[in-house]
């Protein structure tokens, strides 16, 4: 559908979107606006964020209107979004943002405009550009997988060849600091760490992108595989890209030959690691961020009091664990996947 189907305005469809997406807390009656802007609403991890923003509007008195992109990458959705949210009268914005540095002049109107803007998973780029971010530390994510790994290979006397399966040729924030963190912890010389692909390293075989999608974490597996099927050591950005990964390592027969790595720690994830299909993954907790998220707005909009950024935590899970690598094994993060 094109924005301008029926004759509606972007912003008119935003608006209808979101009615359709459901709100959460109170309605009507000049309740406190909060907008909730996702890169998607199709990945678990956002679908979790939603449900915690949502829990948090009902204990809190204000109202939620949630807002995604058409897949990750998608900063145009998010900046009308914003639009729609100031039009709205919002008194704050959640956002995890597709483009941690495109979407920053719409971040700027939003401020401007006297709302509270609170990053949520993925820092703007600069971070100062929101009023604060509600995140896990993606670097020490990516590092503990790394750590993980190196641990690994090192017991087992295997040398590595490594493909790294990232999000997009964008190289936002969380993208960089996950893979990053990987490598860093893996003993690999990154050089620049806020660039991706500039490592000298012959362990690596490559990089690839995925759109944090099954079907793009299949693809770029194929594509590294092609390079060279020798690929022992997957880094994935997110866990949708993992199991695609493994359907390609599958179709290969290679699956029983390569250890998958991971960032997120939602129930499929986890689930996966019980099956030995992700060796290990950072979990995180993006309830959490947005019932946060959803407080500091109703507080702001109460006394005007702005929040600090919070560091809401990771946990490496793995039912492998390596000597001198923190970690706790797949049921308790199949307890605590996503809270």
């Amino acid at each position: 559908m094109s924005r301008r189907a029926f004759g509606l305005t972007a912003a008119a469809l935003l608006t209808l979107a979101a009615a359709a997406c459901g709100n959460g807390g109170s309605s009507g009656g000049g309740a406190t606006l909060v907008g909730l802007v996702t890169k998607t609403d199709t990945n678990p991890f956002f679908v979790k964020m939603k449900e915690g923003a949502q829990k948090a509007a009902s204990s809190s008195g204000v109202t939620v209107q949630s807002f995604a992109g058409k897949q990750d990458g998608d900063n145009q959705t998010q900046v009308d979004a914003i639009e729609n949210l100031i039009a709205s009268g919002a008194k704050g914005i959640l956002i995890t943002p597709s483009d941690s540095k495109a979407i920053v002049p719409s971040v700027d109107k939003a401020r401007a405009a006297g709302l509270l803007v609170i990053a949520l998973d993925t820092q703007l780029e600069p971070a100062t550009a929101a009023d604060a971010t509600f995140a896990t530390d993606n670097y020490k994510a990516g590092l503990l997988i790394g750590q993980w790994a190196k641990a690994k290979f090192a017991k087992d006397g295997k040398q590595a060849k490594i493909a790294l399966l990232d999000l997009n040729a964008n190289q936002v924030s969380v993208d960089v600091q996950r893979d990053q963190g990987f490598l860093e912890g893996f003993g690999v010389d990154v050089k620049d760490k806020n660039k991706i692909g500039d490592e000298s390293d012959p362990r690596i075989v490559g990089h690839d992108v995925t759109d944090g999608a099954p079907e793009g974490g299949r693809t770029a597996m194929e594509n590294l595989l092609q390079k060279d099927p020798g690929v022992n050591l997957v880094y994935t950005i997110n866990e949708p890209a993992a199991a695609g990964a493994y359907e390609a390592l599958k179709a290969a027969g290679k699956e029983k030959d390569v250890v998958i790595v991971s960032v997120d720690g939602g129930c499929p994830g986890v689930n996966n690691v019980k099956a030995g299909v992700i060796g290990a993954t950072s979990q995180q907790y993006p309830l959490k961020m947005a019932q946060l998220g959803v407080e500091a707005v109703a507080k702001f909009a109460k006394d005007g009091s702005k929040p600090q950024n919070t560091d809401t935590g990771v946990t490496l899970i793995t039912d492998q664990p390596a000597d001198g690598v923190e970690s706790k094994d797949s049921a308790y993060g199949l307890q605590n996947c996503w809270g």
